[in-house]
């Protein structure tokens, strides 16, 4: 008997590699009309909706504790225009502007450390570390001690130093690109001299002049009126939704200049646009309130590790820097009064802990 030779199979060409897909953790919900898809992340959502549950929490318990306890029901009459005389001063006066201005100081923080902490791909992109918000506390001690400006003209000074000093950042990365390793060092020694500037202008205050400086530094939210919330109510209902719409770019700046061209985004004038509502939502920020610090730097990450998504997840953030400061500042005034203790002292210790341990964790993940 002959052996059969069995033929081999005709070769073909090797297919190319196809690039798997980004991984999105978390259920996703995708809907068409018009050519229109929208993503909604069932775990995101989730969370997104528990911080909503604790913020009307912390709200409840802020608008009806206090030196002048009243019930839920006075507090809705109060806040419907039904309510006695002692209640409405007391939710529509003191109480209710605080409270305003803290959701959306922490909301404004938090978005803005969102955003830079995607661009520069940095753990450590907040305003607070490269350097924005000093620079808006160096434009707030300018109309404090050289001008001698009113309460508002050291708002409206804190917005011109932040919006400068992100002006002075981004003039010193040009012909390098917005590189976010590049913008987050040359951001630190920008913070360092500012530093140095505001000392110095301290020195140089009086007596009066220094205590209202040195107040204004720590970060407060004591005797927050309408003025103030209406300021950075108006600036967040303006700037977030911005945000909101650019979050579909910035999860493709997040996947690296090249893919991001090909799916046909202008990465350099979306990280110019990201990057001004960032440094604006900062500097509203700062001007109503001083600097409060940590708040945009932890609220984001705490925000992506409980939604367990790799996109920048700016709603969430959003909901959790407001819930953080709105929650740190009930805290202050119900467990330290009478003394009245700046929100900005709790932020900065319990935040000051939290970049300890950031860098001793990103330590040890490049030691390993």
């Amino acid at each position: 008997m002959k052996a059969v030779r069995q033929s081999k199979p005709p070769t073909t060409e090797a297919a190319p590699a196809v690039a798997q897909p980004r991984v999105v953790t978390g259920r996703v919900l995708r809907t068409r009309s018009g050519g229109i898809s929208l993503r909604l992340q069932g775990r995101a959502l989730a969370v997104s909706a528990l911080m909503a549950a604790v913020l009307t929490v912390v709200m409840g318990v802020t608008l009806t504790t206090g030196d002048f306890e009243l019930s839920l029901g006075e507090v809705l009459d109060a806040l419907f225009g039904s309510g006695s005389g002692a209640a409405d001063f007391i939710v529509n006066t003191l109480r209710m502007p605080r409270l305003v201005t803290a959701l959306c100081v922490g909301a404004a923080l938090a978005v803005s450390g969102a955003i830079l902490q995607s661009l520069t791909g940095n753990s450590l992109g907040s305003p607070d570390i490269i350097g924005f918000t000093n620079g808006s506390a160096t434009g707030a001690l300018v109309v404090i001690v050289v001008l001698h400006g009113s309460m508002t003209q050291i708002a409206l000074g804190a917005l011109v130093g932040g919006l400068a000093t992100a002006a002075v950042v981004y003039l010193l990365m040009l012909g390098g690109g917005l590189q976010g390793f590049r913008l987050v060092v040359i951001g630190i020694g920008v913070s360092a001299l500012l530093l140095a500037v505001n000392s110095y202008l301290i020195t140089r205050a009086s007596w009066q002049e220094a205590l209202e400086a040195q107040a204004w530094l720590l970060g407060s939210l004591g005797n927050r009126l309408w003025v103030h919330a209406n300021a950075i109510g108006l600036a967040v209902a303006v700037l977030l939704p911005l945000a909101l719409l650019l979050a579909r770019r910035l999860s493709m700046v997040e996947m690296g200049e090249t893919t991001a061209t090909a799916l046909g985004v202008n990465v350099g004038r979306t990280r110019a646009a990201l990057l001004v509502v960032s440094v604006a939502l900062a500097a509203f920020a700062t001007a109503v309130t001083g600097p409060i610090w940590f708040v945009a730097l932890a609220a984001p990450q705490l925000a992506r590790r409980l939604a367990g998504t790799s996109g920048p997840a700016l709603l969430s953030s959003a909901l959790m820097g407001a819930a953080l400061l709105a929650l740190s500042d009930l805290v202050v005034q119900r467990v330290f009064a009478p003394a009245l203790l700046p929100v900005g002292t709790a932020t900065g210790t319990i935040g000051g802990l939290y970049l300890i341990w950031l860098l001793v964790t990103e330590s040890r993940k490049s030691r390993a």
